[in-house]
């Protein structure tokens, strides 16, 4: 992917993971869910002045030097590249959202990574937020996947491979499944991202653009800064059968700062313009 080196034990630590670093089931599910816990996805970048770039040494630099996070290009691009480091066999491939409006975006609008580990194969997916599975999903069944209180399943229609889930959040009766996005097993590489990392920087049809956001997996649940707001939600404990409880704090712009150094370990550079703006729909259908 590059010529630059990657030092694999600073991301290791950055991530929190000790252990064996041999290529199988058990160290990537450790990494998958240990990157989740450490990095957050946000877009901060986006509304602090700056510009994404998908250079992987610009990634490594900021999610690992500088304790960043960042959008899917950047979390699942930089884990890709860890994952190749380990030995693993890793294809990029490129999903579509679907979005609040019942409406996928554009292709490309999502990078998500398929692992091949003896003879099986596993969707990884560290750049997400907060619908996102918290360790790899296998691609080769169409079962039941139950990961906490939610549940996934991988389904297959008309050429197309469907991520979908049920869980707090999803809508429909109780039971209806609800589609996270959609993709394609045609290998991709970083570079073919490159436009819509662009276009998620500035259209008002992207919640890139629209609003400002950190977020990160907890043990036990998620917060996440939003806007002038931060939400706390507790997941009930497996077997309850207990609901989430949400808690929202309103925030003053001077406050924002701190609350992203100490609560997700962002330390920005530039001032931060909060925005919590409407998402204009996209006028295509896809």
């Amino acid at each position: 992917m590059t010529s630059v080196e990657m030092n694999v034990q600073t991301y290791l630590s950055r991530i929190g993971f000790a252990g064996p670093v041999e290529p199988s089931l058990d160290v990537l599910r450790s990494v998958h869910i240990c990157h989740l816990k450490s990095v957050p996805f946000e877009n901060l970048t986006v509304h602090t002045g700056g510009r994404v770039q998908l250079d992987p040494h610009l990634l490594y630099d900021k999610i690992v030097n500088q304790r960043r996070g960042g959008f899917c290009f950047e979390n699942n691009g930089l884990f890709s590249w860890l994952l190749g480091q380990l030995g693993f066999r890793v294809t990029m491939l490129s999903g579509q959202v679907k979005n609040s409006f019942g409406r996928y975006g554009p292709p490309f609008d999502h990078l998500v990574l398929m692992v091949s580990l003896d003879g099986q194969r596993w969707l990884c997916d560290v750049g997400f937020g907060s619908s996102g599975f918290s360790v790899p999903l296998s691609l080769e069944t169409s079962g039941h996947q139950e990961q906490g209180h939610r549940v996934y399943r991988i389904r297959k229609d008309t050429g197309m491979i469907f991520v979908e889930w049920q869980g707090q959040g999803t809508t429909g009766a109780d039971g209806d499944w609800a589609q996270l996005y959609k993709f394609t097993l045609e290998p991709r590489c970083l570079e073919d991202f490159a436009e819509m990392c662009k276009y998620h920087q500035s259209s008002p049809s992207s919640i890139f653009f629209c609003k400002s956001f950190c977020t990160i997996l907890k043990p036990t649940g998620r917060l996440t800064y939003i806007g002038r707001r931060l939400i706390s939600i507790t997941f009930p404990t497996k077997g309850t059968g207990g609901e989430s409880e949400t808690t929202t704090r309103e925030l003053k712009d001077e406050e924002i700062p701190g609350i992203l150094a100490e609560k997700f370990g962002v330390v920005l550079n530039s001032p931060l313009v909060p925005k919590d703006e409407t998402i204009t729909p996209l006028a295509v259908m896809y």
